[in-house]
């Protein structure tokens, strides 16, 4: 069982802006909602990962190596750089004709291990899991992280592929994704913090 606390807490930290949030939304407007399927679905079985191992003390042991926390610091900022320039860089060719496409499954779950904001949500949530013991507080991160993060995930790219309707106009569509790229280069930024 999951506990309350524990769910709003995930909830919160992972519906609210984040690379995961943006790339979503900027996939379900560019690619539509099916075509995004396989990236929703890498991005809750990553955060579960990611979330469940840091339960079980990964977290805490990378926190201990001070010189791998900014080896990973340094590789989650250029990865979300390249993504910010992709997502400033998009076209609105038409979907089928696109050479342009969303991220793969294996894409996703990976992303998630260099993803600042998972990683930040997952050691903060692991207190309301401390007295269940590594495993018992890896497998309840875990549930409660895939979980959340489906709906989250299908909200916001239900959101996004609305959107992508909406932006019918060009110059609607290049404002659009300069403040995905802005919103990503920010986070990007935030790393380092």
């Amino acid at each position: 069982m999951i506990p309350a606390s524990l769910a709003f807490f995930v909830f919160v930290g992972l519906f609210s802006p984040g690379p995961n949030v943006i790339l979503l939304t900027a996939s379900g407007a560019r690619f539509g909602f099916r075509a995004t399927v396989p990236h929703i679905l890498g991005v809750a079985i990553g955060v579960g990962i990611t979330a469940g191992l840091t339960g079980l003390g990964l977290g805490a042991a990378i926190m201990a190596v001070p010189m791998l926390t900014v080896v990973l610091k340094g590789m989650a900022m250029m990865w979300i750089l390249h993504l910010a320039h992709s997502l400033y860089r998009a076209t609105r060719a038409p979907r089928a004709q696109s050479a342009q496409r969303p991220f793969t499954f294996v894409q996703a779950v990976l992303f998630q291990w260099v993803n600042p904001k998972v990683w930040a949500v997952a050691l903060a949530a692991s207190s309301f899991v401390a007295d269940q013991g590594p495993v018992g507080a890896g497998l309840a991160l875990a549930l409660a992280f895939s979980a959340i993060n489906l709906g989250v995930c299908l909200f916001w790219t239900s959101a996004g592929h609305l959107l992508g309707r909406l932006l019918a106009d060009e110059a609607l569509w290049r404002v659009f994704m300069t403040v995905m790229s802005g919103a990503m280069a920010l986070s990007a930024v935030l790393v380092l913090l």
